[in-house]
């Protein structure tokens, strides 16, 4: 049956779906942030229970990887490994930035524009990449601070899309050209039901990650903050 049960916890939206060969069978997500560590699991059990499938009958658990937020990447891959390892199942690792650019990329039917996912990770840096509208990685996953040079080169002969609460701080900045383009409607997280069509392609492929060692995509070294820091 191919049954695949996704988490995404990157950001601060918390959301579960469950896929058959990829096609989605049902999903839910909750927009609280801090609320990961509780609510995944119900929310797990919850869609499975409504789509009447066994918890033993999920043939692998796909899992966001990262980048984003540390605690929230740390919950979701600590939870699939876990029930990885009393199911027996395999685990399959997906990037954030790859999930939000597959969904960009249903909406796009000019195959000329390059698609810009981005993840705040505070005052003017982002989590970012590019991919073209066929998944294709242009530019590496990085951490950029976001200035008016950023992206200059592209912009300057090519349209980007620029999606993600990482690119809400970016259209001021990047009013200077016509082809930095903004979504109309909000797409500003990633979530669990644009998993299905990855997470699938790697199951066939059989693309598995070591349960005992594998860890979330952080990009950046933790960083804890004083008490006393805003």
């Amino acid at each position: 049956m191919s049954y695949i049960l996704s988490f995404e916890t990157s950001t601060q939206v918390c959301s579960v779906a469950l896929h058959q060969a990829g096609n989605l069978v049902a999903s839910s997500e909750i927009h609280t942030s801090q609320s990961h560590s509780e609510k995944l699991t119900l929310l797990a059990q919850q869609i499975l229970e409504n789509a009447k499938i066994n918890l033993e009958d999920v043939e692998a658990i796909a899992i966001s990887k990262g980048p984003g937020s540390y605690t929230g990447l740390r919950i979701g891959v600590s939870t699939a490994k876990g029930l990885c390892f009393a199911l027996q199942k395999p685990l399959i690792s997906i990037s954030t930035l790859k999930i939000m650019a597959l969904e960009a990329s249903n909406f796009i039917f000019d195959n000329q524009i390059l698609i810009c996912p981005m993840i705040d990770a505070r005052r003017m840096e982002v989590y970012c990449a590019i991919f073209d509208v066929n998944l294709n990685e242009k530019l590496p996953i990085n951490a950029a601070i976001i200035t008016e040079k950023s992206f200059e080169n592209i912009l300057s002969n090519q349209k980007i899309f620029f999606m993600g609460d990482g690119a809400e701080k970016c259209k001021t900045t990047f009013s200077f050209s016509a082809n930095a383009v903004f979504p109309r409607t909000e797409m500003k997280y990633p979530h669990a039901k644009n998993m299905g069509k990855l997470a699938f392609e790697k199951f066939n492929q059989k693309k598995f990650e070591n349960v005992a060692y594998f860890e979330p995509f952080y990009l950046k070294e933790f960083v804890g903050k004083k008490l006393n820091e805003s």
